[in-house]
């Protein structure tokens, strides 16, 4: 038998000041804190969400605006409610939501003043959480304006929606309190790194049949495919399916198109500020929103071979729990039992990045095509070194005597043995698709050509054979107009002899 155990109760409710200003600091950043405001916004069915910003005015504001399901007053009120919703409760399918923290919690972490304006049926509601009253009263009461008409934004309301405002943005002003020009430069330059954010996060909702727009100060944001599926030369594998406990998992694995084969301006919106090393990996999503990106999850390391890599991974919110879903809805934990699934994934989503730079780099070290450095791998080690039988060395050395000929071919093997190999890899870490052949000169250029084209003639190679070869290597393949017309004058000279 269970013995009672007495006890008395003591009321433990939290200082309202005091926990309210704690809100502030969960970690949300500007981009993080627009984008939980607009989950809201996604779940009340949205179609149309505006980002309107006032940052030269004396009081700076940011407003959200949708034109969603909107609320009742009731509704408004428990939505203002901090941890309105039991994270552990059973949620819609498309509810991006979590703890019922994320638009107060999220407004905080910017502003000290957070109004919401909410139109349903003909009837508007309004409420506002502002901190410096929080203090004053420590009390957990929300205001209720009877009057909008002085609320910034709020004209901009449709028949139904809501206005997510927020004002008194200490967080965002740089610290420039006093000066409304520098604080307006650090807010818009905030502004304008949330919008990559804001197009990659939402793309999927933004690419539907009937897509969701979301516009920054009337202009309208493009959605931002991480895996480039529009571009023909993407690789994307086939869907696989993990059916667990809470829900199914879905991964594909995409390999991106090599940097030539995509325009450089999509090429560098694609990597981000960071560049592609450190946008390979898993992209996770949540109910098709983009959790977190750019990590391998500690099952490889990122490498500049891997960096056309991308995987996607899909999971329901009903599996919030288990992936540990943070209430910024910006970080998760990879389960064991999904772990083990992408372990047997990955070496061959690797493979599909590593076949496209080496399918390249075949041909610079295939002797059909005459490079002007060999690959050599021995004993565990790799070595470039200048092909001293490329037509446009061995011609010139047969012009020389023999002993200016010893002295050329030690000039070239110095050349070879003095490669950058360190300062190579640090670029090729960092952005390799920047490093270029250097340009040659029209004389040294068709030294090259007319040394290559006369062995490539001598055997018996036809016209087109021999275009080919030359295409693929360099330098004339990042000259090929040039070349084609040294070409073309050699070979009419050739007839005419």
């Amino acid at each position: 038998m269970q013995k009672v155990v007495s006890s008395r109760r003591a009321d433990a409710t939290p200082h309202a000041a005091s926990l309210i200003e704690g809100l502030r600091d969960i970690g949300y950043s500007l981009e993080t804190a627009i984008s939980d405001v607009i989950d809201n916004s996604i779940t009340a069915g949205a179609r149309r969400i505006r980002i309107v910003t006032e940052t030269f005015a004396e009081e700076p504001h940011i407003a959200i605006l949708d034109d969603g399901s909107g609320m009742t007053e009731e509704e408004l009120i428990a939505a203002m409610r901090p941890g309105s919703r039991n994270p552990l409760a059973s949620r819609d399918e498309p509810d991006l939501g979590r703890f019922g923290l994320g638009m107060k919690s999220a407004s905080f972490s910017q502003c000290r003043r957070l109004t919401v304006v909410s139109r349903r049926d003909g009837n508007t509601s309004a409420a506002v959480w502002d901190l410096d009253d929080v203090a004053e009263h420590n009390e957990w009461a929300v205001q209720l304006p009877d009057d909008i008409s002085q609320i910034p934004e709020a004209d901009k309301l449709g028949e139904i929606g809501t206005l997510v405002l927020w004002e008194k943005i200490d967080r965002l002003s740089g610290g420039f309190v006093h000066n409304a020009t520098k604080r307006a430069e650090v807010i818009n330059q905030r502004i304008a790194e949330t919008e990559r954010h804001l197009r990659l996060v939402f793309h999927r909702f933004m690419e539907d049949a009937k897509p969701v727009s979301i516009s920054l100060n009337g202009r309208r944001l493009p959605p931002l495919d991480p895996f480039a599926r529009k571009n023909p030369a993407t690789i994307a594998d086939p869907e696989e399916r993990l059916s667990l406990i809470r829900g199914d998992v879905e991964i594909q694995s995409f390999t991106l198109p090599h940097h030539k084969q995509m325009g450089k301006v999509d090429w560098e919106d694609i990597a981000g500020p960071e560049g592609h090393l450190k946008s390979q990996g898993f992209y996770l999503y949540r109910g098709r929103r983009l959790i977190l990106h750019g990590t391998w999850f500690g099952l490889c390391r990122q490498s500049e071979l891997t960096k056309l890599s991308r995987v996607r991974i899909d999971i329901p919110n009903s599996m919030d729990a288990d992936w540990k879903i943070d209430v910024k809805k910006s970080s998760a934990q990879l389960p064991p039992i999904v772990r083990d699934r992408l372990k047997k994934v990955i070496e061959r989503i690797q493979d599909g990045s590593k076949r496209t730079y080496r399918k390249r780099g075949q041909k610079l070290v295939d002797h059909e095509r005459l490079p002007m450095w060999h690959r050599i791998q021995s004993e565990g080690q790799i070595r470039y070194r200048p092909n001293v039988e490329h037509p446009a060395f061995a011609d010139f050395a047969e012009s020389l005597a023999p002993d200016l000929r010893r002295g050329f071919f030690n000039c070239i093997a110095l050349v070879g043995a003095s490669l950058p190999i360190e300062t190579l890899h640090a670029d090729m870490a960092g952005t390799a698709e920047d490093i270029v052949p250097d340009r040659v000169d029209e004389d040294t250029l068709a030294q090259a050509v007319q040394a290559t084209l006369s062995v490539l003639l001598g055997a018996r190679k036809d016209m087109k054979e021999i275009m080919s070869l030359m295409k693929d290597v360099d330098p004339f393949r990042s000259a090929w107009d040039d070349t084609q017309r040294i070409i073309a004058t050699t070979l009419d000279e050739k007839e005419q002899q």
